[in-house]
């Protein structure tokens, strides 16, 4: 069973740091503990650790606010995602391992997520989609890096489909383009295939 502390920092990782309405936003620790059905003490300690991970800013005599995500902040995880989803992929390709049942298996969902108010579930299928890919490699520390990034990537996603109508759409053509070069065996297209998605998520944000 997980601990309040657990408990916390998951309801705050996964649903109050990805709501594109919280950021820049104090958190109420009363508020949270009442929601969760905690004491204030695992909020605390949970708002420390994602302190420590630089997602909430600790103000003196303000309390806990949710770090916005900055234009370098952002153009550092699409950066980074770049560099472990390219080499997944050519590993992958290479290997010939690419877990397509999988990947179609979470477009089609995704296909099915276009609506406005379903914005935060096709992000996260999103994230699955993506972290699919890399899990397939094999390689634990590299998915624990990965996973890492989770809280942040799928804010940028939702700010994204926020920002810009028909985002949802383009994503879905973007991965059917990413399954289709893993299809085919080709990493070459596959990694350039990567880089389009990563770059229009990059450019909505931006201009958002």
């Amino acid at each position: 069973m997980a601990s309040g502390r657990e408990k916390a920092y998951a309801y705050l990782k996964d649903t109050v740091l990805t709501d594109p309405e919280m950021q820049g936003a104090f958190l109420s620790e009363q508020e949270l503990a009442d929601r969760i059905g905690v004491s204030r003490t695992p909020i605390r300690e949970a708002l420390l650790m994602l302190a420590a991970e630089d997602l909430v800013e600790l103000v003196p005599k303000r309390g806990a606010r949710v770090a916005p995500l900055t234009g370098r902040e952002v153009r550092e995880l699409m950066e980074l995602r770049g560099l472990v989803e390219r080499y997944a992929a050519e590993r992958l390709v290479a290997a010939e391992r690419v877990p397509l049942e999988e990947l179609r298996s979470l477009l089609e969902r995704q296909r099915a997520l276009t609506g406005a108010e379903e914005a935060h579930e096709f992000i996260a299928v999103d994230h699955r989609f993506h972290a699919s890919l890399v899990s397939a490699v094999g390689n634990t520390l590299l998915d624990r890096h990965y996973d890492g990034l989770r809280s942040r990537q799928v804010r940028a996603g939702v700010v994204a489909v926020f920002n810009q109508q028909g985002r949802q759409k383009a994503v879905l053509d973007e991965h059917e383009a990413i399954v289709d070069a893993l299809a085919a065996g080709d990493a070459q297209a596959a990694c350039a295939a990567i880089d389009h998605h990563l770059q229009s998520t990059l450019k909505v944000l931006l201009d958002g």
